[in-house]
């Protein structure tokens, strides 16, 4: 029998029925589903220093367990001294079970070690169903070895929904454990 992560036997033994009760869905079907997580990582240093991206690249690869790829700018900006085709940032899409197992180191190992962390904010829904979070420092992974990291670098996390509403993303995020701050505070 193949493995199957924990968030994702979670999200289809559990949640399922709970936001078919609470959003009172006719099908199964409706429920909103996560369907990938896209990390970025932008490297604002790249144009002096090549290393930073190659770091940049390993440090996502290693974070994620899927090999990130570069990507290059699209216009050249002589104020920043960049070209057209260079390398400036690294991204990783995850789908399917390397995003519960993602999602799952996430929540239960790398958030709680953010520094005075009270929650993430709920305020961050672009209004379609999708949640993007900000991440200021690599090294809240517990895969980032700290004697080999140079320099401190953020990350963009976003995750994308099926889900039609803001409610109903971040009643299914919630769910599968991101630690929104309480709302009533």
């Amino acid at each position: 029998m193949a493995f199957v992560p924990r968030l994702r036997e979670k999200y289809y033994n559990e949640i399922i029925s709970q936001l078919v009760e609470e959003f009172k869905y006719s099908s199964k079907m409706q429920v909103p589903v996560l369907e990938k997580i896209c990390i970025n990582q932008g490297v604002g240093g790249a144009t002096q220093d090549k290393k930073l991206v190659e770091a940049a690249l390993t440090e996502l690869t290693q974070i994620t367990g899927q090999k990130a790829i570069p990507i290059k700018a699209k216009k050249s900006v002589s104020n920043f001294k960049l070209r057209e085709g260079m390398t400036i940032g690294a991204k990783v899409t995850l789908r399917s079970n390397r995003m519960y197992e993602f999602l799952d180191r996430l929540v239960s190992i790398a958030l709680p070690r953010v520094r005075d962390f009270r929650g993430i904010n709920d305020k961050s829904f672009d209004g379609r169903g999708n949640y993007s979070l900000g991440i200021t420092e690599q090294i809240i992974f517990p895969e980032i070895d700290l004697d080999k990291v140079n320099n401190i670098t953020g990350m963009d996390i976003t995750f994308v929904t099926s889900a039609n509403t803001d409610a109903e993303a971040l009643s299914l995020l919630s769910k599968l454990g991101l630690p929104f701050k309480n709302q009533n505070n």
